[in-house]
């Protein structure tokens, strides 16, 4: 039996420790993301923040908010970004839609292909733009449907000017830093 958004949303509470994506009917506990990888999507999450909130272009969040999809599936990116006029005020449970961009970051465990294919979903489900963040490799993805990614590395800068106009940073600021 198929579960729903309400399976997921009553597990959620019962078990509020565990991060719970819902996928084809399935829920899916996701296993927490190494501190490397949480620091990097917390430093984007942080970057993104501090343009698009004085700006009031939408909302970021992070791993934790969950997206209800057109195809019922619930999935959590590692961050997120909803234009303004699309989300007008914060939903007290999941939002229902596919966010303007979404950002999942490598972990140890995670495997690139599946991140990849995370990505493509969102996009074909009407996400604008899709990023991939490989810590390990120290290089950034930039999808969008029917388009070549983009690949990006120290010395390049991470820019998403058809979402965020003049908003920019550099990829080697992305990482975390080393204290010697």
């Amino acid at each position: 039996m198929a579960l729903t958004v309400h399976a997921l949303t009553k597990l959620q509470a019962d078990y509020p420790d565990y991060r719970m994506e819902l996928i084809d009917g399935e829920v899916r506990v996701m296993s927490p993301s190494g501190y490397e990888a949480d620091e990097v999507s917390s430093e984007l999450v942080r970057v993104l923040g501090n343009w698009v909130r004085p700006r009031q272009l939408g909302r970021i969040t992070g791993s934790s908010a969950g997206f209800v999809l057109p195809n019922s599936d619930t999935r959590a990116p590692d961050v997120s970004f909803v234009r303004a006029e699309r989300l007008r005020r914060s939903p007290r449970s999941f939002a229902e839609l596919a966010p303007d961009l979404i950002v999942e970051v490598k972990s140890p465990t995670d495997s690139v292909t599946k991140l990849r294919g995370k990505i493509q979903e969102f996009l074909v489900l009407g996400t604008q733009v899709g990023i991939l963040i490989n810590p390990e490799s120290r290089q950034v993805e930039v999808y969008r449907l029917a388009e070549e990614a983009i690949l990006l590395g120290d010395g390049d800068t991470l820019t998403i000017p058809d979402l965020l106009p003049g908003w920019a940073v550099a990829v080697a600021d992305l990482w975390p830093l080393v204290f010697e």
